[in-house]
């Protein structure tokens, strides 16, 4: 098939769904598909190397869609000045200060891109559209239902299938002030049953937008995330003791959503509490703007607690530093406090054989179960979290079962390949017929 994927980026922190669709991309490539991946808004912010495309421009680039929601000219600005303002240096200068805008400018603006046809945007769909009918897709695939404004039209223009991904919206949307909120949930709702197929990273979060959409019967196939595992990605350390103190790690955006504030909270329980003579804390992922001032918030409080030396932050890691990162770690926990639709960072964790501490809550149990690698504590407390990783750091046994269990899992069940063959068995009732 010729497959088009449409993927939201982020262009000053790494993004999961980006990193998901570049890797789905690349692999359904090496098994014969014609591939292309068109970065929407912003640049995609990869910890490994793009699908090979570099005459691929970014489409509704950021501050071109501003700017054609403000002001009337700029939706007839010449051609020369949208590349301009289209340029990735300026978009990734932009992104680093994506916090500085409103809750209400950003509601008006995903309500927009949901209601594309009624949009000031008929120029950015234009050159996207031109774009695609020059090599039509028989298949374009959404990276989130926050872009499914765009079915109905990629149907009549092109005349493909489109496939809409969920990817954690919900988090996005309930953040609008109101009446964005409701209305970008109402039109989301609406606007799905263009997609002739809908798909969730887990079983958990396929029955939350059920529910959060009120439509119990809503038809939405699972397939869990995939990564790139052995020689060409992610592989374990050594076997084998070392004379390095435990260390607990963190892999994820340092923002309190994500539990960062809990897992700093628990390590301290584990050190002065429980008195776990040594263990380490190392706090890595992507850290924007808006993000230093809980992460220097934290720092003092890990400093008034004496225990500075025992905590290290490695904001923003590239692919080679986050895999030395991970091959570091004894057990790997990511607290998040809300409806996480799967977390990359598990997968990449299992990977790397690293055993999991994770809350009994969202798409976690559903992680762990199909793993056995880990295990499950309450959400939101700090002391359950910190009691969980003293008594598992005490039992080495189990420690080595459950890396165990990690790597086999991470190549039978969350590879790249497994999530490939599973969007082929999904998408096959839609490719075109041979003669």
């Amino acid at each position: 098939m010729n497959i088009a994927f449409l993927t939201a980026g982020t262009g000053s922190y790494y993004c999961g769904a980006c990193m998901r669709d570049n890797a789905l991309a690349k692999s359904l490539l090496a098994v014969g598909h014609q591939v292309s991946l068109l970065p929407m808004y912003l640049p995609l912010q990869l910890d490994e190397a793009r699908l090979n495309q570099p005459d691929t421009p970014i489409f509704f680039g950021g501050i071109n869609v501003y700017l054609q929601q403000k002001l009337k000219w700029f939706r007839r600005s010449p051609a020369w000045l949208d590349e301009l303002l289209n340029s990735t240096g300026l978009l990734r200068a932009a992104a680093k200060r994506s916090h500085m805008t409103s809750p209400r400018e950003h509601g008006a603006m995903c309500l927009a891109m949901l209601d594309l046809e009624q949009s000031a945007f008929s120029k950015e769909t234009n050159k996207l559209l031109d774009w695609l009918e020059q090599d039509p897709p028989e298949l374009v695939v959404l990276s989130n239902a926050l872009l499914v404004g765009f079915t109905r039209i990629l149907k009549e223009r092109l005349g493909c299938k489109v496939v809409t991904t969920f990817q954690g919206e919900d988090s996005f949307l309930d953040g609008l002030p109101e009446p964005y909120k409701s209305d970008c949930w109402s039109e989301m709702r609406a606007r799905l049953t263009h997609s002739d197929l809908l798909i969730a990273p887990s079983r958990y979060y396929a029955d939350f937008i059920r529910t959060r959409l009120g439509d119990p019967d809503l038809d939405i196939a699972v397939m869990p995330n995939g990564v790139t595992v052995g020689k060409a990605g992610l592989q374990p350390a050594a076997s084998g003791p070392t004379n390095r103190p435990p260390t607990i790690g963190y892999l994820a955006r340092m923002i309190r959503e994500k539990g960062l504030e809990l897992l700093v909270d628990a390590f301290i329980h584990l050190r002065l509490q429980l008195r776990h003579p040594d263990a380490r804390l190392h706090i890595a992922g992507s850290e924007t703007e808006g993000d230093k001032t809980l992460v220097h918030e934290l720092k003092q409080r890990v400093e008034q607690a004496g225990l500075t030396e025992h905590v290290v932050w490695s904001p923003n890691l590239d692919h080679d530093r986050k895999a030395g990162f991970l091959s570091g770690l004894t057990l790997f926990s990511v607290p998040a406090t809300y409806h996480e639709a799967f977390g990359l960072y598990t997968i990449e964790a299992l990977a790397a054989g690293v055993p999991l501490v994770m809350p009994r809550s969202a798409a976690f149990p559903e992680i762990l179960e199909t793993s056995g690698a880990g295990r499950l504590c309450e959400p939101n407390d700090p002391v359950a979290l910190a009691t969980a990783w003293n008594e598992l750091l005490a039992d080495e046994a189990q420690l080595i079962t459950y890396r165990e269990s990690a790597l086999r899992a991470a190549r039978e069940s969350y590879s790249v390949e497994a999530m490939r063959d599973r969007f082929l068995t999904l998408t096959r009732p839609l490719a075109p017929a041979t003669a």
